[in-house]
């Protein structure tokens, strides 16, 4: 049976893809902090591994838990504060860094390790990035800094992992319509700015899906999914 572990797995992105896998037939570890949550993801192939993705030793347990695995998706992010930088407690950053690059450090290092080590040797990591690595938004410096990160470790992952069958991909996800996407839609909307393009998060899930389920001599190295009509491309 194909094996995933997917963090951020109770909510958004990270719980609509999760059924996605459980749905075709995979093997699914389901990691994030709020247990009752994990639990309503009720499914034979579902293994609960509750814990928090910037907690060392709950990390490399919940992997050792698990076993055998195929695929990490790295999922687990949160958004911070949205203003100016000069607006930014260092509590507020640490806060965004720890979980958004800390964090995906963590489970990569733990997903590598199994990864390296188990019979047969290998697996991919696919990285969730974000658009915001390459065209930030107005007031995401916490943010936009950790997914700037995520690239660096998605790239040298990819390259360290080829020695020992390990590939690393990363998608940039843009307006997929999740809790943080649509707390952002109210702070634009208290703005009297206009609502922004999204997409359903069952369109990344499938994205994932391919990513995850190419042959060990295929790698996506970076997908970007986004709304059709995000200014993204083009000049504003």
């Amino acid at each position: 049976m194909k094996t995933i572990m997917i963090t951020g797995a109770s909510s958004g992105i990270g719980r609509v893809t999760a059924e996605h896998f459980l749905d075709n037939g995979w093997r699914v570890g389901l990691i994030a902090r709020r247990a009752d949550a994990l639990a309503e993801i009720d499914h034979a192939n579902a293994v609960h591994l509750p814990c928090d993705v910037t907690d060392e030793a709950a990390v490399d347990g919940a992997f050792a838990d698990f076993g055998h695995l195929g695929v990490l998706f790295n999922n687990a992010g949160m958004f911070g504060p949205q203003t100016t930088i000069d607006e930014i407690a260092l509590s507020d950053w640490q806060q965004v860094i720890d979980v958004n690059l800390t964090g995906m450090f963590l489970c990569a290092r733990a997903a590598f390790r199994q990864m390296r080590y188990q019979t047969p040797q290998g697996g991919r990591i696919i990285n969730n990035g974000s658009i915001s690595a390459y065209t930030p938004r107005e007031g995401s410096i916490c943010y936009t800094t950790a997914k700037h990160g995520v690239s660096g470790l998605t790239k040298t992952i990819s390259l360290d992992g080829r020695a020992f069958n390990i590939a690393c991909g990363q998608i940039d996800i843009g307006n997929a319509r999740t809790e943080m996407v649509q707390n952002l839609e109210k702070a634009r909307a208290a703005q009297g700015l206009d609502p922004l393009p999204t997409m359903a998060v069952e369109d990344v899930a499938r994205s994932v899906y391919h990513m995850a389920s190419l042959p060990a001599e295929a790698n996506v190295q970076t997908m970007m999914v986004m709304a059709t009509k995000m200014p993204h491309i083009g000049r504003g």
